[in-house]
């Protein structure tokens, strides 16, 4: 199972500095994907079932492509990849897989990896056909598509029966005024401390992230000419104020905060939803898998997570990220690399096998309706989250991940109160993240 910490895959893209890479052709390549060649794959996975889905994929690559013989190489983070990338030679990798959206926009721009737009036209690839909204937004930017969808990540709702059913909750929260009533019903103190805690808001909490909750409101972090957008959209700044309103209820930021430090780790057996520290819980569709594997004896059920109110019609939709895949530009043997490319992004039983093989939930419309898909309950509520058409990613900018980690700063700042002018924070985030963008270009 793929295990993704974002805000600490956020908080590695400040040391990528890619340089503009040789010559790529992007599209033009003139190698001949009929000879006989070996190409190699840089991913990320490691895991035992993760190294033996890849494995089986590549088998049933070669099958269908025997010319072509895949040299896979697990384990690789995105440091080396960059490396590598900017070293060029005959060392350096044809295809390389990042487990880090958050990279895309340097990947693009700086010509590390070629647009794939040419090869998907030749090979008469409709990405607007292929793939759903958020995954082309996360794999693209302005216009240069350099990496493609490999399978997805969303995010949703996990909440405790066990705990609603002695709270008197008869079902989960659809939209976010449910939820912080629910929130308050399910939290219950012990001295200065709680021994049941309703929802961790804490931006230090896991997986709670200002874009992970901002996608509710599907916010413009950008403008059509790149500038940043964060000091004008309302449904961010009604993202925070939600957030902080919810702290204060369950407590305030500091009884929070000590209350966190009893968490164990995210992805063990400690996870705090898993050991009913906390009632409900954002997560992937990843934790659910986790807490079978830890034979955990949680009771637990999974939905969207809930909307605002004056968006109850769009309840079903979330955060959607995943995992990319590109061809490096200084690769000799990118026609050859496309074909495996596009096995696998778009070839439905190696996205569907893969998909089913490390529970992650799969890229392209044609493998999320499939009926091959697992059809897991708990998992086919990340299934319908990843079809939402109201879903939404955060784009991808030219210095990574940084504006994030602008927006996230803010958070920590409103909601401990050192910053009680939300707007004036804004605003100059804003500010912070048009310059930083301008120095990367």
């Amino acid at each position: 199972m793929k295990r993704i910490h974002r805000v600490l895959a956020l908080a590695a893209v400040s040391s990528v500095a890619l340089a503009t890479a040789a010559c790529g052709s992007s599209g033009s390549a003139d190698d001949n994907p009929d000879a006989k060649v070996t190409i190699t794959f840089w991913h990320g996975w490691s895991a035992p079932n993760e190294v033996k889905a890849i494995k089986d994929n590549i088998a049933a690559f070669e099958k269908k492509y025997p010319n072509i013989t895949v040299k896979s190489v697990g384990n690789i983070t995105d440091d080396k990849i960059n490396q590598a990338l900017r070293a060029g030679g005959d060392k350096a990798p044809d295809v390389v897989s990042s487990f880090t959206t958050d990279n895309v926009g340097e990947f693009c721009t700086s010509k590390a990896l070629v647009d794939l737009t040419p090869f998907m036209k030749k090979s008469g690839v409709d990405a607007a056909t292929v793939f759903p909204k958020a995954q082309r937004e996360y794999t693209q930017y302005q216009g240069d598509q350099c990496t493609l969808p490999l399978l997805s990540d969303a995010y949703g709702l996990y909440y405790n029966k066990t705990m609603f059913a002695a709270a008197g909750i008869t079902s989960p929260p659809k939209t976010l005024s449910e939820f912080d009533a629910d929130a308050v019903k399910l939290t219950k103190t012990s001295g200065d401390t709680y021994s049941q805690l309703g929802f961790m808001p804490d931006y230090h909490g896991y997986e709670s992230t200002i874009t992970h909750f901002g996608a509710q409101w599907n916010p413009t972090y950008f403008t059509s000419s790149g500038k940043s957008n964060v000091g004008k959209d309302t449904g961010l700044t009604s993202a925070y104020e939600w957030q902080k309103a919810l702290v204060d209820k369950l407590g305030g930021y500091s009884r929070l905060e000590k209350y966190r430090t009893t968490f164990g780790d995210e992805f063990g057996s400690k996870n705090p939803f898993m050991t009913g520290q906390v009632a409900m819980s954002i997560d992937g569709e990843w934790r659910a898998g986790m807490i079978k594997d830890s034979k955990s004896t949680v009771d637990f059920g999974v939905a969207p997570f809930p909307v605002p109110d004056d968006q109850a019609d769009q309840y079903g939709k979330g955060y959607v990220t995943g995992t990319i895949v590109g061809i490096a530009s200084t690769s000799k043997k990118q026609n050859a690399a496309w074909r495996f490319v596009k096995f696998l992004t778009t070839d439905t039983g190696a996205v569907v096998s893969f998909a089913n093989a490390i529970h992650n939930v799969p890229s392209t419309n044609a493998a999320l309706a499939s009926s091959e898909v697992s059809q897991d309950p708990a998992f086919q509520t990340f299934i319908k989250i990843a079809q939402n058409p109201n879903s939404s990613t955060t784009p991808s900018s030219p210095n990574g991940g940084a504006y994030q980690l602008t927006l996230q700063n803010l958070g920590y700042a409103y909601e401990s109160g050192k910053t009680t002018d939300l707007q004036g924070g804004l605003d100059q985030a804003a500010k912070a993240i048009d310059q930083a963008v301008e120095q990367a270009q």
